[in-house]
């Protein structure tokens, strides 16, 4: 089995959620996300590199098909705080070690076999606790479609991966990514260029502050319109690693929770 090869750690727990759902054959193959159906869609993010520094990203994706679950677990002694994919894996979270990671769709069109990317981000946040070391992980687990991985940990460290099936892992120098790995390549998504370089602007401008780049992503063109089963932006994630707590943005309103004084709760978001 390619998940005992490759992620250990998580047997017992994926045992424990067969036995929780009663999972029949088909149930388990998915649950262990190898090789799983093809799911493209965007995605922008950026790591704001002053101290304390905040892993920034808009995730989007068509509504009915998210899991819109922002879930705190400590599966394995410690704390993480993730919104959930597929009902383990995970979009974009951090850890109780101050590991925060978040990914976009790559753009390309190679697939190979692999592991579904948010079972890989589960596996970051339950056993790694830097930045480096999570890149380790990402240069060893294969993965089934191409993406670009941010990472930054409490220390300030922080990390763009490029990932895929077809090439080993490449490190890329921009602290940004959408749905391209390369500046050749063609993206899948034609506006990927526009994000990127309207967040390559505000960087460079004058005075960028936090404050002002979390704003850039509630606006076109990172912000993008939902279209039904299109999709579009869904939220905006800001988590900030070295002071313990994340907030979920829309252009209305915002959430804010931490790893040591979680607060269950719902919102409910209306993107009609």
């Amino acid at each position: 089995m390619m998940l005992a090869r490759y992620m250990p750690e998580l047997i017992a727990l994926y045992d424990k959620l067969l036995i929780l759902l009663d999972a029949d054959e088909e149930q388990a193959r998915f649950l262990c996300l190898w090789c799983p159906p093809d799911f493209m869609h965007g995605c922008t993010q950026v790591i704001w590199r002053r101290h304390p520094g905040a892993l920034i990203r808009n995730y989007d994706y068509p509504p009915g098909a998210c899991d819109a679950l922002l879930l705190r677990s400590a599966w394995f002694g410690s704390s993480v705080l993730a919104m959930s994919d597929c009902l383990w894996g995970v979009l974009d979270g951090m850890n109780a070690s101050g590991l925060a990671v978040s990914l976009s769709f790559g753009g390309r069109a190679a697939v190979g076999p692999g592991f579904g990317i948010a079972l890989i981000l589960r596996y970051l946040l339950e056993t790694c606790r830097s930045a480096r070391e999570a890149l380790a992980v990402l240069q060893r687990i294969p993965v089934h479609l191409s993406y670009n991985i941010a990472l930054l940990d409490r220390s300030g460290q922080w990390l763009t991966v490029a990932i895929g099936p077809d090439r080993p892992p490449e490190i890329r120098r921009e602290p940004y990514s959408a749905n391209r790995q390369h500046q050749h390549d063609d993206p899948r998504f034609s506006d990927s260029v526009d994000r990127e370089a309207a967040l390559s602007a505000y960087l460079d401008g004058e005075r960028p502050t936090e404050a002002g780049l979390i704003r850039q992503f509630l606006r076109p063109p990172l912000h993008r319109p939902v279209i039904a089963r299109e999709g579009g932006t869904l939220y905006t994630a800001a988590y900030r690693p070295a002071e313990n707590f994340m907030e979920l943005y829309w252009p209305w309103q915002h959430w804010r929770q931490s790893l040591t004084e979680f607060a269950p709760g719902e919102r409910i978001i209306s993107y009609i």
